[in-house]
């Protein structure tokens, strides 16, 4: 069975270890547990790793976050993999920091790396992992925080959530995002 695990976010040194870019860390965490190193490919750093019997190819789109779906779909058509075996990994700031919220569908919520995976693919009937990076930001700097780095504070936190990041990732694989939803929406 082949999994397509997408983490969002921007490639270049600006954007590491940003808010915006929380699904590539939990990407980069997920295959550095597995012993996978990524490869630059078609439209996407890529690794493939193995566990349970499982494959999962694992991306980070390199065409930037609002024309992720490029890759994605990209991806998707050549590993042949069925779109309930996708999960979207994305940061969203309607949740607050340390809560994860996995979806089987839903709407971009006005985020442009989901939106864009959406129109390309024709559906939002994709699993999709948010991460909750909070709303703590005065009016009209919600860039700003977006594209901001942690603070020092937030770390202790979002290295726990990186972890159960993972834990979702592959309780979503062996279980199913049903399972997952009721294991992780805490």
């Amino acid at each position: 069975m082949k999994f397509l695990i997408v983490g969002l976010g921007n490639i270049g040194m600006e954007y590491d270890a940003t808010r915006h870019n929380i699904g590539f860390e939990v990407a980069d965490t997920f295959v550095i547990k597995n012993g996978g190193t990524y490869n630059l490919d078609r439209h996407a750093f890529m690794a493939e790793v193995k566990w349970k019997g499982k494959t999962f190819i694992v991306i980070k789109p390199t065409t930037y976050m609002n024309l992720s779906g490029k890759a994605v779909k990209y991806w998707l058509d050549k590993e042949k993999i069925p779109m309930e075996n996708m999960l979207v990994i994305v940061d969203d700031i309607a949740l607050p920091l340390g809560t994860l919220r996995l979806r089987a569908s839903g709407s971009d919520a006005g985020h442009n790396g989901i939106k864009n995976i959406q129109q390309l693919l024709m559906t939002d009937k994709y699993p999709r992992l948010r991460f909750g990076i909070g709303n703590d930001f005065p009016k009209g700097r919600q860039v700003e925080f977006v594209l901001g780095k942690w603070k020092p504070s937030e770390m202790p936190v979002i290295k726990d959530m990186l972890l159960k990041s993972v834990d979702a990732i592959e309780c979503f694989a062996t279980q199913g995002i049903g399972r997952a939803m009721t294991e992780f929406n805490k």
